[in-house]
């Protein structure tokens, strides 16, 4: 063999085992991967990128390990660079965990338009349609931020601490610290750092000082946390991973799944610890709490009929102590994001964790009152508790205004701190819409002001009502139900006028026109039906008993209005100025008259129904008695016909 052949298959070896070792490395990052050990799985593949691989399932994997581990800053880097790689097309999930990890970084304008983009490729889903509904979200924000004052708790260590919940004046809370790993699993289904439940009891102060770890019979060799107790402490539900002995006991992927366990208090000792009925083996079930009465338990699940990556759910709790099917609380609620960490207050308000619906980064806590599940406004419950990175856990006293969430910003203690808080002003729940709009005459087009407005559901229920303006302008707060409402306008002589509109989404409504068409009356004996029907007059030139042009506007009202009473009786009584004798007037007069009954009968009034009389100068107007006593204009106001009813 030549030495140049040696050379050749002796490089081949080294390359192909070169090859090789690369291929196990990143065979290696994937398992770990795959596994959820994200923070070795992430040091694995910056590895394989230090050595200069740009692989595109690296860069996912990268930005998808950190995002999990909530390490948003290094997600946002790792989607940088993969959507700068050419002729990449991905999911459009990476669109969305993309614009996540920028607002984290306080970048809403990049993090908006990336929203944008995932919008048009995913519009059905629920997360771009609560973007594209909510464009002004971060106005929102700050419309109900500032409610809240913030403390950090003595009771928090070095590792993760989360999940606080009421036990009496207790305390209890789950923590990481046995395990001495801080790395953040709270949000995955997966194996991550073990989790123990403590308590800690308030000072003289009402200060958390010091805590301690609860019974072993709670804390098995696995996760526990998110607990709820009822009134009275003596059953508590919490959160386990799937066990057996109290050992992990893991699925077809190696996933140790989450369960919600219940156990009784007799005497000093937790006992008769059970699993609830709805638990599955594929499927995790976490984060428990109790509504006021105790009848119903609200939980986070993936089970099947679930939305996003985690939804909120809720099942009936019988006085017998039978657990009813779990219902999926819909999708204004739950998203193809993550809603989880639900707390119901005694006023059956539900507080959540979410980054589905716009926040300000990571899980941001909303509220909403769950009295009508048909009818929900969701509300981020703003800054301070919420921040640009992960905030969630949230559990409030309705009485005392006082409470605690969970929260890994940054001057923390640990991976995750608990915080307590005080409710300065309560956040409004109530949605309303605005709907606004003009009062028109039907005829003139004319604004009309001092009209009754009032606006119906589709039940004919009154929603609001208020009275329009001078220029006929109104503003209503209506109902934020998705449906058709129906504004109504109402104004003494005129009809009664709607306008039907749609809610949707909440969304304002502008520019309603209500036209009301005066209401038809019958005129009483001896008026002017000019006068009654808000006609501008019939006036002649001088001199002339010509209908003149402008007249006929006038005139066909008058037909109409006569059409309309068929049994009425008219006189027409014409008049002249005072210029030229009184003779002459009189005879003017009277061809006025008739010219005017004329008019009449040409248009379809019988001739029994008309007559005509005139008057001369003996009923003027004014006092403008002699030629010389006025202007002319002053004289045309005596030159005119009327309309007088006669029975």
């Amino acid at each position: 063999m030549t030495k140049r052949l040696i050379y050749t298959v002796f490089c081949g070896i080294l390359m192909g085992s070169l090859s090789m070792a690369q291929d196990a490395k990143l065979k290696k990052a994937e398992d770990k991967f795959e596994d959820y050990a994200y923070s070795n799985a992430i040091d694995a593949y910056e590895q394989l990128v230090e050595k200069g691989y740009t692989d595109e399932e690296i860069y996912k994997n990268l930005g998808d390990a950190n995002y999990q581990n909530a390490q948003y800053d290094a997600a946002a880097d790792w989607y940088s660079r993969l959507f700068k790689l050419e002729g990449i097309q991905v999911d459009s999930d990476y669109m969305y965990r993309y614009a996540q990890t920028l607002k984290s970084m306080k970048e809403y304008e990049a993090s908006d338009a990336w929203m944008q983009k995932f919008e048009a490729a995913k519009a059905s889903d629920q997360r771009a349609k609560k973007f594209a509904q909510n464009k002004d979200y971060l106005e929102q924000i700050e419309a109900q931020s500032g409610r809240y004052d913030v403390k950090t708790l003595s009771i928090n260590s070095a590792q993760s601490d989360f999940a606080p919940s009421f036990r009496g004046d207790q305390l209890v809370f789950s923590t990481a610290r046995d395990s001495g790993f801080a790395t953040k699993r709270i949000h995955q289904w997966n194996n991550g750092a073990f989790l123990n439940l403590y308590s800690a009891s308030p000072s003289e102060s009402g200060e958390y000082n010091s805590s301690s770890k609860l019974a072993s019979v709670l804390n098995k060799k696995t996760h526990e946390s998110s607990t709820a107790f009822t009134k009275d402490g003596t059953t508590v539900y919490f959160t386990r991973n799937n066990s057996n002995n109290g050992n992990f006991s893991r699925d077809d992927e190696g996933v140790s799944r989450l369960k919600i366990y219940r156990a009784k208090l007799d005497g000093t000792v937790w006992k008769d610890i059970v699993e609830l009925p709805f638990n599955g083996d594929d499927y995790s079930t976490a984060h428990p709490t109790l509504n006021a009465d105790e009848s119903k338990l609200y939980f986070a699940s993936d089970m099947v009929g679930s939305l996003g990556l985690s939804d909120i759910f809720v099942v009936d709790l019988y006085e017998d102590g039978s657990i009813g099917v779990p219902k999926n609380l819909g999708n204004t609620i739950n998203t193809e994001g993550r809603e989880t960490f639900p707390f119901v207050t005694a006023g059956n308000t539900l507080y959540f964790a979410s980054d589905g619906h716009p926040g300000l980064g990571g899980l941001d806590i909303f509220a909403t009152k769950i009295d009508d599940l048909d009818n929900l406004f969701i509300v981020n419950v703003g800054k301070p508790v919420n921040s640009e990175q992960d905030d969630f856990s949230f559990i409030i006293n309705e009485e005392t205004k006082k409470g605690f969430f969970a929260s890994n910003r940054s001057g923390g203690m640990g991976s995750d701190d608990i915080y307590g808080f005080t409710e300065n002003e309560e956040i409004n729940l109530v949605c309303t819409t605005s709907v606004s709009g003009v009062v028109l005459d039907q005829d003139t087009g004319n604004p009309l002001g001092s009209a009754m407005v009032a606006i119906f559901n589709t039940n004919n229920e009154l929603i609001a009502e208020t009275t329009s303006e001078a220029d006929g302008s109104f503003m209503l707060l209506g109902d934020c139900r998705d449906g058709n409402y129906t504004v109504v306008a109402s104004k003494e002589d005129y009809n009664k006028g709607d306008k039907m509109f749609a809610v949707v989404s909440g969304n304002d409504t502008q520019g309603v026109e209500v036209v009301l068409g005066k209401t038809i009356k019958q005129a009483p004996v001896g008026t002017d039906l000019i006068a009654f029907l808000g006609l501008k007059p019939i006036y002649f030139d001088l001199d002339k008993a010509d209908i003149r042009p402008d007249a006929s506007r006038t005139m066909t009202e008058v037909i109409r209005y006569m059409k309309q009473f068929p049994e009425l009786k008219v006189q027409v009584r014409s008049h002249t100025d005072a210029k030229a004798s009184d003779s002459y007037n009189m005879r003017l007069s009277k061809r006025r008259a008739k010219n005017t009954v004329a008019y009449l009968l040409a248009n379809g009034i019988s001739e029994a129904r008309i007559s005509g009389e005139g008057f001369g100068e003996t009923q003027l107007t004014n006092d403008c008695n002699t030629r010389e006593s006025c202007e002319d204009e002053r004289h045309q106001e005596n030159r005119r016909s009327m309309f007088v009813v006669t029975n």
